[in-house]
C-alpha cells in the first residue's frame, strides 16, 4: 500500500476477504430461523462463534484460486475494449503467484 501499487493492493485485498469468508463458521438452516427472543443468549459475545483456523494448504489452494479466477476472466476479455482489464487481471494474478511461489515460480 505504502508504495501505492494499485493493482498489487486490489489483488490483496480481494484475496484476503476470500480467506476471511473461508474462516467463517458453516450456519445450519435450524440456525438462521433464530430462536424467540425470552430464549436469546446474553451477554458481551453470547452469540460469536470461533472462526475455522485454515491450514496452510487450504490457505495456498484459496490463492491459486483466486489468481485461477483472474486469469480466466482475463482469457475471456478478448475484445479490444476490454484488453486494459484484461492486463490488469493477468497482473494481480502475477502477483499472487509471486506471493506463494516466489519470483521464479510465475
Amino acid at each position: 500500500m505504502r508504495a501505492r501499487d494499485k493493482v498489487a493492493v486490489s489483488a490483496l485485498r480481494a484475496t484476503l476477504a476470500a480467506l476471511d469468508n473461508a474462516e467463517a463458521v458453516p450456519v445450519g438452516e435450524a440456525e438462521l430461523r433464530g430462536v424467540a427472543l425470552e430464549a436469546a443468549p446474553i451477554g458481551a459475545g453470547a452469540t460469536e462463534a470461533l472462526r475455522r483456523e485454515l491450514s496452510d494448504r487450504e490457505v495456498l489452494d484459496i490463492v491459486r484460486a483466486e489468481a485461477g479466477e483472474r486469469l480466466d476472466v482475463a482469457a475471456q476479455l478478448t475484445a479490444p475494449a476490454h484488453a486494459d482489464r484484461a492486463a490488469r487481471l493477468r497482473a494481480e494474478a502475477e502477483v499472487l503467484l509471486r506471493m506463494i511461489d516466489g519470483p521464479a515460480g510465475v
